[in-house]
């Protein structure tokens, strides 16, 4: 950062910007390693978190678009990590759950995800990060009104 101007620099939004495309590398880098991208853990997440869900209570809980969300069932399906299956109450719906294989999954993605967050973070000792994080996230629920 020694060539950009201290009026970028000294700009949280900046500074935000370009940490985010660090970030966003890196979690890309660390998915694939793990045979995965990052819808797909979102997903897992979800489900893992939440139980079984609906398509468009997936795309709600991980603000996918509907399309993307099909398209990533589609794949953790054919790989055996989630099963999709009629709604007894609307039969026009598919409930989405995880199988055994795909909580192995999410296992794995966590780890890949944490080892990320120790990339990104390095410097930083544990209560700057838990800090960071609370921060982060007051920010993200402010804006997300």
């Amino acid at each position: 950062m020694a060539e950009t101007p201290e009026r970028l620099s000294a700009r949280p939004s900046w500074l935000l910007t370009q940490l985010a495309v660090h970030a966003h590398r890196l979690a890309s880098e660390g998915f694939a390693e793990a045979g995965a991208r990052g819808y797909h853990y979102r997903i897992l997440a979800a489900l893992g978190e939440f139980g079984p869900a609906s398509q468009v209570q997936l795309g709600r809980r991980c603000t996918m678009d509907r399309s993307d969300v099909v398209a990533a069932i589609n794949e953790l399906s054919e790989r055996g990590f989630v099963e999709r299956a009629p709604d007894p109450g609307d039969r026009r719906r598919n409930i989405v759950s995880l199988t055994a294989a795909g909580h192995q999954q999410l296992r794995r993605l966590d780890e890949a995800l944490d080892a990320v967050q120790d990339q990104l973070l390095g410097p930083l000792g544990a209560a700057e990060r838990a800090t960071l994080t609370h921060l982060l996230a007051r920010l993200l629920e402010h804006h997300a009104r």
